[in-house]
């Protein structure tokens, strides 16, 4: 049953692992309806997509084993935007490393799995206080946000089309490549909704969904 704004847009979350019901949660708060992905159908409609956190191991094997990694790499291309967050983000990546996992290729960065150490070294941070925007990526729009990292990867060797949004100890922990977002982060695990929220704001005007026609055997919302 759809919980939030029935006329909001359709955003699905892969249901494979993760805080999937926080980040649902966080979408229906901002007028979105939210839909757990499990397979190639439940893409229909979506305007956009959120890889949650997880183990990315498990994550990839999982898109391979639900046969959506073809799918969710059409959706990227026909203009459907994504969110990965914490190990989304290094499934969104062109390579990881330290025991790298396959990824999807869609934003040119590579993502070091475990950079911070193992759950045990899990810590919240504030983000970098705005400053020079040339060398922190014009961070105002941040400022304060609390940073939630679980066996956090870290970002490396971005390509000239990734933009830094935030850092963190002046490591980029939010960056974007059009509408392909990465966080490094949990925003769903704190009442802070900026990152959901800005990135959605692109979504408000697009008229026409990403992913083919709706199937209306499908679960409409979630």
């Amino acid at each position: 049953m759809d919980r939030s704004n029935a006329s909001g847009p359709v955003v699905g979350v892969l249901g494979i692992q993760g805080d999937i019901e926080k980040h649902l949660q966080a979408l229906e708060r901002l007028g979105a309806r939210g839909r757990r992905v499990l397979g190639p159908r439940d893409l229909a409609g979506l305007v956009a997509l959120i890889l949650p956190g997880g183990e990315s191991t498990t994550i990839s094997k999982g898109l391979d084993r639900h046969d959506l990694v073809k799918p969710i790499r059409e959706f990227a291309e026909a203009g459907g935007a994504i969110l990965g967050t914490c190990a989304g983000a290094i499934v969104l990546s062109r390579a990881s490393t330290n025991h790298p996992v396959p990824t999807l290729g869609l934003i040119d960065i590579e993502a070091e799995r475990n950079a911070y150490g193992t759950q045990l070294d899990s810590f919240i941070a504030p983000v970098d206080p705005p400053g020079d925007p040339a060398a922190t990526g014009g961070q105002e729009e941040w400022a304060g946000m609390e940073c939630v990292f679980i066996r956090a990867p870290r970002l490396r060797r971005p390509g000239p089309s990734v933009e830094v949004l935030a850092r963190v100890d002046a490591e980029p922990v939010l960056v974007r490549s059009g509408r392909i977002w990465a966080c490094t982060f949990h925003p769903e695990l704190t009442d802070d909704l900026r990152v959901h929220q800005a990135w959605l704001e692109g979504l408000r005007a697009r008229s026409m969904p990403a992913g083919p026609p709706a199937d209306p055997s499908a679960d409409p919302d979630r």
